[in-house]
């Protein structure tokens, strides 16, 4: 049975391809039941959206997949700890699950830079497991900037 590594793993591939578009190399996917629902990474440049974040595409793709905006019974993996907009979506979208990989101490909204987890809402509670392959994510992430330094 799959675990969290190998479908992390499978983000960091996301994240590769968002590399290689000359994105920030971010990259997630949702799971449900044990099968992958959908994958996406950013896309924030090549579609001149600021809103084209790994996370909200594949929320937008499962969605669409599933007929239903109501995620419950996914859990979303990302390479990067969300931003306070994706974390929204995140829960917006009653995401069960969210796995995240490197935490993120300029935009993370899961304790990086602020904790909107802690925040009471209507909203179910979601589960949160921090530190994936953090080490790769990170990695991965730092080699991008330090690329486009030399540029």
């Amino acid at each position: 049975m799959p675990t969290d590594l190998t479908y992390m793993s499978l983000a960091l591939s996301e994240a590769e391809r968002a590399r290689a578009l000359g994105e920030v190399p971010i990259g997630a996917i949702v799971v449900k039941d044990g099968k992958i629902v959908a994958r996406s990474h950013n896309r924030k440049e090549t579609t001149a959206d600021p809103t084209a974040h790994a996370e909200l595409l594949v929320i937008k793709k499962t969605a669409h997949k599933l007929k239903n905006w109501r995620l419950t019974g996914c859990t979303l993996y990302v390479t990067l700890e969300p931003c306070p907009m994706c974390l929204s979506a995140i829960i917006q979208a009653r995401v069960d699950r969210l796995v995240f990989g490197a935490p993120d101490p300029v935009m993370g909204a899961c304790g990086g830079k602020l904790d909107l987890t802690s925040v009471h809402s209507a909203n179910p509670t979601i589960e949160i497991t921090s530190g994936v392959l953090s080490e790769e994510c990170r990695d991965l992430i730092d080699r991008f900037w330090k690329q486009r330094r030399k540029k």
